[in-house]
């Protein structure tokens, strides 16, 4: 019985293999436009979670413009176009992106300095 089910199952595994088409085409793309395509990637997936922060939604809400609207014309706009709002946004203050690191480092030397004071 077992036998049985696996030589059906092969057989149809082979058929559908069969009736695939095996086409495939290669060429040769630049560094450049790897990179490119990347980083507009990335820029878009930036913009898009600077669209996404309660605050930025809130504000746009204010000023009568729907989040959605606003996701859909990001959307629709050209990589450079992203790329330049990208750097807009990262150029303000209160926009940049910031990990922490700063912060967290001041503290742990607060926190080293403090620990040393009273020992």
């Amino acid at each position: 019985m077992r036998a049985a089910v696996f030589k059906m199952i092969s057989r149809f595994l082979i058929a559908s293999l069969m009736m695939m088409s095996f086409t495939a085409g290669a060429g040769m793309i630049g560094v450049d436009q790897l990179a490119a395509s990347g980083s507009a990637q990335l820029d878009r997936a930036a913009v898009l979670a600077v669209l996404d922060r309660p605050e930025v939604v809130s504000q746009l809400q204010s000023q009568g413009l729907d989040p959605q609207v606003a996701r859909e014309r990001v959307a629709s706009m050209s990589d450079s176009e992203v790329q330049a709002l990208n750097g807009e946004i990262n150029s303000l203050p209160a926009g940049a992106n910031s990990n922490g690191w700063t912060i967290a480092a001041v503290v742990v030397v607060a926190i080293l300095i403090w620990y040393l004071w009273m020992r």
